[in-house]
């Protein structure tokens, strides 16, 4: 596939259109702790939220579209990565009660997720317990046909602003996924940590917990299952806000360079600085089209093809890496000041090589299938 069917392509400019309207408030939400109100307000009214739903609940598809995801998350990381987070975690977080949550916890929940009136939130790692997630220590129990949980989530998105968390923890010999809503008693939020790039995470604290049976996602034990699943779904959606950050980078050393004089030529014409221009614009379109390429795959089947999102996201993060670094050097002293939209683009390049499978252990796993495939 080497062009977007118009069916995405009109959600592509309904996506820039809405992205492009929330500049204004785009570097105050940027650097808030908190869901930014506007922000929220604005993104619900567009919505393009209902993309993170199945149309059965209000969603805009049959079933939630990988592809869809990642051209709206591309056009939105763009702008703000605020705005990226608030969109992508409604499905990252809901992901589970679509396809392992009963009918009455669907049919309550998933509206308004898609309406952005409930805040979704996964619960996966623990102060202790990074991408190991088959050491984490939070249980989850059966007694008196309830479900009980204890347990410490740490940096999780969402904590705080959440409305539920699916939590994974361990249940018996298997580990499962629970639906906690952040108003049932014994749950508690902190805020100790926050990262080079303002985003909205906690840790969770859950102490005697107590939710109804109904509540399990999917059957007991079967947790990473639902994990996986989201995964597979998602993960090709960060490779899609990878590209429309280092896109927007470019573009902003582009106008810089084409704007600026040195030693009587225009900056884009001197030295080292053609070059590097033109080789992030390469890499940005080698990057788009394996990401297309994967979340199109990623939408027929997504198990089936998680290996290509995960080469997607590994290579386009790592390219908007080095684009944005090229780019704060292409803009010298001006890429440099605090405030400006290539320091927050700057910012958030960084954590996208570490969150949703970090750069290591996505090439770890990916060479394991690739040794495996050739020697069967």
């Amino acid at each position: 596939m080497f062009e977007l069917p118009e069916a995405y392509t009109a959600l592509q400019r309904e996506a820039r259109e809405f992205a492009a309207s929330v500049r204004d408030i785009a570097e105050r939400a940027d650097e808030g702790d908190d869901i930014d109100p506007e922000m929220r307000k604005r993104l619900a009214a567009s919505g393009i939220v209902s993309i993170m739903v199945p149309a059965a609940y209000g969603g805009r598809y049959e079933r939630v579209d990988s592809l869809a995801v990642t051209v709206v998350r591309e056009a939105f990381a763009a702008e703000s990565g605020h705005l990226d987070s608030m969109l992508g975690m409604q499905g990252i977080g809901s992901y589970a009660i679509s396809v392992g949550g009963s009918e009455s916890v669907r049919a309550e929940l998933l509206p308004q997720v898609g309406r952005l009136e409930a805040i979704a939130a996964l619960a996966l790692t623990e102060p202790g317990v990074g991408s190991d997630l088959k050491a984490l220590t939070t249980s989850v129990a059966e007694r008196d046909g309830e479900l009980v949980v204890n347990g410490h989530k740490s940096f999780i998105t969402n904590a705080g602003d959440a409305d539920f968390y699916s939590v994974l923890a361990r249940e018996g010999e298997g580990y499962s996924l629970v639906l906690v809503p952040a108003s049932t008693p014994g749950v508690s939020v902190t805020k100790p940590h926050q990262i080079i790039a303002p985003h909205v995470l906690g840790d969770v604290v859950f102490d005697d917990v107590r939710v109804p049976a109904d509540n399990r996602l999917g059957e007991p034990g079967q947790g990473f299952k639902l994990v996986l699943a989201t995964l597979a779904t998602f993960r090709v959606s960060v490779a899609g806000a990878a590209v429309g950050l280092a896109q927007s980078a470019l573009q902003e050393a582009v106008r810089h360079a084409a704007g600026r004089e040195q030693f009587g030529v225009s900056l884009a014409r001197l030295g080292s600085i053609p070059g590097d221009l033109a080789m992030a614009w390469t890499e940005i379109e080698m990057a788009r089209t394996l990401t297309y390429r994967a979340a199109a795959a990623a939408a027929r089947d997504p198990l089936g093809n998680l290996h290509l999102s995960s080469m997607a996201k590994v290579g386009a993060t790592e390219v908007a890496a080095r684009v944005v670094d090229r780019a704060v050097q292409v803009m010298g002293r001006f890429g440099l000041v605090r405030g400006g939209k290539m320091e927050r683009l700057y910012r958030e390049a960084r954590p996208m090589r570490v969150y949703e499978g970090s750069t290591e252990v996505i090439l770890d796993s990916l060479a394991k299938q690739l040794v495996k495939g050739l020697t069967r």
